[in-house]
């Protein structure tokens, strides 16, 4: 863990306490830590900086860049479009004079680096940083406010705002650099009440919100007439986050439209617009055409209930046909369908319906148990059936909306709206879109037919996109994956990827000399390369990058046999993990089921994998329950019950397994927390467990477990607040 993480978890811990001791109450909920406090951790931060014995050491990154990471939005000069910033979502800010063959950091040493939106007032050489990423992921985390640099980024001056956590969109006025607007989202994990829409008149010296609802439905996009900049329009957003289920949208969420610079707002959907209302209204984006203002174009995440996918002829069995079902209807199935619908829903091979009608038959499971085992937190956020991607055109200012298209768009959100909601207009051609979600869209016909140009060496999952008014078909892209250009409309892309941004969800290292070192990366796979690496750009001569890609996903924790450091344990997201032989490229899934009359096993996003320190031969892996393997991944079995609180109802896995260890002083001494703040302690190999957690802060998240190298009964443990 780096210094400057451990001093910050060390300062909000002790902040936590203070706060959590004023209940008195094991099972309270931890408050939301103020941004004053996290204010003054920075600051304790730089004094300790200050003070170390180390301060003189260089730090040389060996990290990646072919991969990238997730960019937030971009700024593109159009006087030179060679020149522009990008904003990753935890990677700071960047600048680039050469189209993106090289660039340089210009937000590394304020109090938070994870970027929400960014402006450029090319004009007056002023870049404004609005902090906290504006996408409500899981790995999304918050800002302090906003901040302001007046020499291109040498310098930066804090401009207020920290409580907004999460910046949606910055407004500059093109002919007053003194009046800013600002959509503010507000906290993702707790409910509060500095969100809306900012203005300021005054450079940033002072602000006041000028659109508020209430204190869970925030501003996420905001946008003005080009012509006018007495008319704005802002998106507010109704959203929920837990650790256990999101809340996506509301009967708060809306279209606003100001027609006096953003000192009042008219809610300008809904009702007799054309354009929905209810509670399934989420996320909202917005794209004004400059040419013909009176044309504006909005992309919803529509969480109303959509049609069901029509089943197979053949079948006609779905998951609604079995909790009201007889043992006597049961038996009357056709094998044909059963099997069918066991195959459609990835049933173990060993489940047939010669075998299951057997289990029906002497009632060892019911037939509700089909269902049951398959409700878990995953089916709830994927399975779900809604309407998704909506387009909407407007070409009398707002007072009118009407859908563009008759075909659905599913497959551009895949269900997680929340993550996505960009949309834009040509600033030539009032009937030429972009919309972005899982893949990129464009529309030549005003919304109604769509093509995918997500093509060749352009990553998925785009958030940002800036279009050239002076060259036909130059389009510069940010995505999770970096930034990708193009000039022909999407047809051909480049990667511009050089900033070593990739977000890591886990870095580990073998035993090998020189050591290599092993990381899964969001949306990125896992990547192992050389500790001697540096980056540069002679690897494009013979083709040969010295970090290669070994699995896919979302990469996720990664355990090595050090013996020969030929076998890796890694997976991607809710446990989809498996071995890897680096020698033999050979690939062995595993993940661990439960069986046909239980409760489907719980994992957790990032669930934890460890390769015993006394016989690499011993896998351990965790669910909401511990596994182990004897035989190096190849099976499985469920030592424990479950080591959680139970879990929660909704649509996010929780109730997990997150961090393990085993010490190096014992064998089968193993270490298993999980989200929702439990530790157990096995000391015969996972077969019995005793509960150490009860003299710990209640309800935290337990993110690292650290067994001592020199004495058996010493243990670290770090515990995260953030999503509460």
């Amino acid at each position: 863990m780096n210094k400057v993480l451990f001093i910050l978890l060390v300062f909000c811990f002790s902040a936590y306490q203070v706060q959590a001791q004023k209940t008195k109450k094991s099972d309270s909920f931890p408050p939301a830590t103020p941004a004053a406090v996290v204010l003054k951790g920075f600051e304790q931060r730089q004094l300790l900086d200050q003070e170390s014995l180390v301060k003189g050491v260089k730090f040389r990154s060996i990290g990646p860049t072919v991969m990238s990471g997730r960019i937030t939005d971009l700024d593109v000069n159009e006087s030179d479009p060679t020149e522009f910033y990008i904003a990753y979502a935890s990677g700071g800010l960047w600048h680039t004079v050469n189209n993106g063959i090289s660039f340089e950091p210009v937000f590394d040493k304020e109090a938070k680096m994870t970027i929400g939106d960014i402006a450029v007032d090319w004009k007056n050489n002023i870049i404004w940083v609005g902090t906290g990423e504006n996408n409500s992921s899981r790995s999304s985390y918050a800002g302090n406010g906003i901040y302001k640099s007046t020499d291109g980024g040498k310098k930066w001056e804090w401009m207020g705002l920290p409580e907004s956590h999460h910046i949606g969109r910055i407004v500059l006025n093109p002919n007053d650099a003194s009046t800013v607007w600002v959509a503010a989202l507000g906290h993702l994990y707790s409910a509060n009440k500095e969100r809306g829409v900012y203005k300021t008149t005054d450079a940033g010296k002072t602000w006041k919100l000028t659109l508020f609802i209430d204190d869970t439905t925030g501003a996420i996009e905001l946008t003005a007439d080009p012509k006018n900049q007495m008319v704005l329009y802002a998106a507010m957003w109704k959203r929920e986050r837990k650790a256990w289920n999101f809340v996506e949208g509301g009967k708060t969420s809306g279209i606003y439209k100001s027609t006096d610079a953003g000192e009042s707002w008219k809610l300008i959907s809904g009702g007799s617009s054309g354009f929905p209302e209810g509670a399934g209204i989420g996320r909202i984006g917005l794209a004004v055409y400059p040419k013909n203002p009176n044309i504006v174009y909005a992309i919803l995440d529509n969480q109303s209930a959509g049609k069901e996918e029509e089943k197979p002829l053949i079948t006609k069995l779905g998951k609604e046909d079995f909790p009201k079902m007889s043992k006597d209807d049961f038996s009357k199935l056709t094998d044909s369908a059963l099997n069918q619908f066991l195959k459609e829903n990835r049933f173990p091979a060993k489940y047939t319906a010669t075998s299951v009608k057997k289990e029906i038959l002497t009632d060892k499971i019911k037939p509700v148990a089909f269902v049951e085992y398959l409700e878990d937190a995953n089916s709830q956020m994927f399975g779900t059936a809604i309407i998704e991607a909506e387009v909407y055109r407007s070409d009398d200012a707002g007072k009118s909306w009407k859908k563009t298209h008759t075909d659905d768009l599913k497959g551009v959100y895949n269900t997680y709206g929340y993550y996505f909601g960009q949309i834009r207009v040509s600033p030539v051609n009032a009937d030429k879109i972009y919309i972005m979600g899982v893949p990129i869209y464009r529309s030549d016909d005003g919304g109604k037919t769509y093509k995918n140009v997500n093509a060749d060496n352009v990553h998925a999952d785009h958030h940002a996109l800036w279009i050239n008014p002076k060259k036909e078909g130059h389009i510069v892209n940010g995505n999770d994956g970096g930034i990708n250009i193009s000039y022909d409309e999407g047809k051909n892309w480049f990667k511009a990827n050089t900033p070593a941004v990739g977000q890591f969800y886990s870095v580990t290292l073998d035993m090998a000399k020189p050591y290599n070192v092993y990381g899964g990366l969001q949306d990125n796979g896992v990547w192992a390369g050389p500790s001697t690496y540096k980056a540069g750009y002679s690897w494009y001569d013979d083709g040969d990058y010295s970090y290669k890609r070994i699995w896919g996903g979302d990469g996720m924790q990664v355990g090595i046999d050090t013996r020969d450091n030929n076998l890796i344990y890694t997976g991607s997201q809710y446990g989809a993990y498996g071995r890897y032989n680096k020698t033999t490229k050979e690939r062995l899934p595993f993940q661990p089921k439960h069986e046909l009359g239980e409760r489907p096993l719980r994992w957790n996003w990032e669930s934890p994998v460890l390769v015993s320190k006394h016989n690499q031969d011993v896998i351990y892996f965790g669910s909401n329950k511990f596994h182990r393997s004897l035989n190096k991944g190849t099976d499985f079995i469920a030592l424990s019950g479950d080591l959680t609180k139970g879990g929660k109802f909704g649509d996010i896995a929780y109730g997990t397994l997150t961090a393990m260890d085993e010490s190096p002083l014992k064998f089968g001494m193993i270490y298993a927390g999980s989200d929702d703040g439990l530790l157990h302690l096995s000391k015969d190999g996972g077969y019995t467990w005793t509960k150490i957690s009860d003299k710990l802060p209640q309800n935290l998240w337990i993110s690292q477990v650290t067994a001592s190298s020199f004495d058996e009964g010493t243990v670290y443990v770090s515990l995260n607040g953030y999503r509460w």
